[in-house]
């Protein structure tokens, strides 16, 4: 089914239900009733066959039976839990086995219908199940700002929104410039905290003794953030005394611990580093790793959805003809080299390479050659070697610009130069730090 058909009139996605039952005659029945009340369904017959469909159908709930040859109800919901942690699953039972329906629903079950269906009992549990889910009235709008076709970048938001109706902790990895804090944002955009202001807090670059203030300080973010969304964004730089800290704020679970100050705090952390091989070396406590590692999505690099880039390309052009009033476009062979080239800065190296070509461009079509120069090439001809040491300096300069968004704290550290130096090397290759800050 393409997806116009799993929009309803009005352009919103249509909750997805899996339905999964032995007894033919009970699936039709129960997809009917669902389908009537405009849900889009998936109904399968056994349990292997509905992790099957889970993959491929990304439900919102499944319904499922308890007693099935193969995988029953029960081998269901723990194969489900471990793969999409916060899917909603009801059980139906016939009256004989309440008794384990009740255990599955210790399990995390959302909870159990009897064996004959009430439609309206049905109807009601299902609703419930979506409005606690966080599937927010059934629209996109929680991931508005994530623009991607990639199958890949698919998963990770379907993986995304059902956590979000949780209160889980989410881990978010990946190189710079992949899109981490919008991923976290629509996190919460999808949660029923969606209403109380997001919280967002840099762990690098910044100062221990005023983090500290920032985080744990009496008007600090773990007070500003109490019954919504904490990021700790680039949690690997946290110091070391601090995430001793963070770990006796946090309690084991979100469920556990009303009485500390940050029970009803949802912590969401980032970083593009490998926080196992941190732990491993001594450089991140393991018990605040899988305290925060509880649910991990990695965000992938542009390279790896590459097939995203014209679409990019598009909004990041729309969006500066919205902002300056004048609209340009690529040539087709520029469009093909942007759509090729490497991209160490990931989205963010786009957005400014497509920023700073239609600052630079005297006509409405941006020409390949200034593409090319902004990607650091000169295609035809070959260069001295003083324009070839210059042309790598300014790209590395470049790069490590927007690989820190600007910052030339960080960009200095990883250049192992001190700022004043920094400063003198950018003046040098006219670049502007101020250009590369993500807006």
């Amino acid at each position: 089914m393409n997806q116009a058909a799993r929009a309803d009139a009005t352009g919103k996605r249509k909750a997805r239900i899996l339905v999964v039952d032995d007894d033919p005659g009970l699936l039709r029945l129960l997809t009917i009733r669902l389908r009537a009340e405009n849900y889009d369904v998936e109904a399968v017959e056994n349990g292997v066959a509905a992790v099957a469909a889970a993959s491929r159908f990304r439900p919102d709930l499944v319904i499922s039976d308890l007693r099935m040859d193969q995988m029953d109800g029960i081998g269901l919901l723990k194969e489900l839990q471990s793969r999409w942690p916060g899917l909603k699953v009801i059980l139906l039972t016939a009256h004989g086995t309440i008794p384990d329906a009740v255990q599955a629903t210790q399990m995390g079950a959302f909870g159990f219908l009897t064996k004959p269906v009430d439609k309206q009992e049905l109807l009601d549990h299902v609703q419930k199940a979506l409005r606690i889910s966080g599937f927010a009235g059934s629209d996109e709008d929680w991931r508005a700002d994530i623009v991607t076709r990639s199958a890949l970048m698919e998963e990770r938001l379907a993986q995304a929104h059902m956590v979000a109706g949780t209160d889980a902790r989410v881990l978010i990895t990946g190189e710079s410039g992949t899109g981490k804090e919008l991923l976290a944002r629509a996190i919460h955009q999808a949660s029923p905290r969606r209403n109380k202001a997001f919280v967002a807090v840099s762990c690098s670059g910044t100062d221990e003794a005023a983090l500290d203030n920032e985080i744990f300080g009496e008007r600090g973010a773990l007070a500003s953030a109490d019954g919504s969304t904490l990021l700790l964004d680039e949690i690997a730089d946290l110091p070391m005394a601090l995430q001793m800290k963070l770990l006796r704020f946090l309690p084991d679970s979100p469920s556990q611990g009303a009485a500390s100050p940050a029970a009803n705090v949802r912590v969401i952390g980032t970083t593009g580093k490998d926080l196992a091989a941190l732990v491993a070396a001594g450089g991140f406590r393991e018990d605040l790793y899988y305290r925060l590692n509880v649910v991990h999505i990695e965000m992938p690099p542009l390279a790896r959805r590459r097939e995203d880039i014209p679409l990019l390309v598009a909004h990041f052009l729309a969006r500066l003809s919205a902002e300056t009033g004048v609209r340009k476009i690529y040539a087709p062979e520029a469009v093909e080299l942007l759509a090729t080239a490497d991209w160490p800065g990931n989205v963010r190296q786009l957005a400014n390479v497509v920023r700073q070509n239609v600052a630079l461009s005297q006509t409405p079509i941006i020409p390949v050659e200034l593409a090319q120069q902004s990607l650091g090439g000169t295609p035809g001809r070959m260069v001295s070697f003083d324009e070839a040491r210059d042309e790598f300096t300014r790209s590395y300069l470049s790069q490590i610009l927007q690989i820190t968004g600007g910052n030339v704290s960080q960009a200095a550290r990883l250049a192992k130069r001190n700022r004043t130096d920094f400063y003198k090397l950018l003046g040098r290759h006219q670049l502007t730090p101020e250009d590369f800050k993500q807006r």
